[in-house]
């Protein structure tokens, strides 16, 4: 048997065909240039939105029994090891 039909993984996404190809359209076309630049600009924050004074992510290597503990203080242990260390620098 000389079955020409590509391999089809998933059903509901099928693999596409030369004539699906040919009938594609960019998508501003399809749904306007505003959605298009949603649908393709890179994820997170967008440029500039952040504060100037915004804090900012580091590697901190601490001891297992030190990160334990300010976990189990719960939910905003982060923020509060923040202000014991800001505290520290007085």
């Amino acid at each position: 048997m000389n079955d020409q039909r590509p391999v089809v993984f998933d059903d509901d996404n099928p693999e596409w065909t030369r004539d699906d190809f040919a009938r594609a359209r960019p998508a501003d076309a399809v749904h306007g240039a505003a959605i298009a630049q949603a649908l393709l600009r890179k994820p997170g924050r967008p440029i500039g939105s952040t504060k100037t004074n915004a804090k900012k992510s580091i590697s901190l290597r601490l001891d297992p029994d030190v990160i334990e503990r300010w976990r189990a203080t719960g939910p905003g242990w982060q923020a509060r090891m923040n202000d014991a260390l800001r505290l520290a620098l007085r």
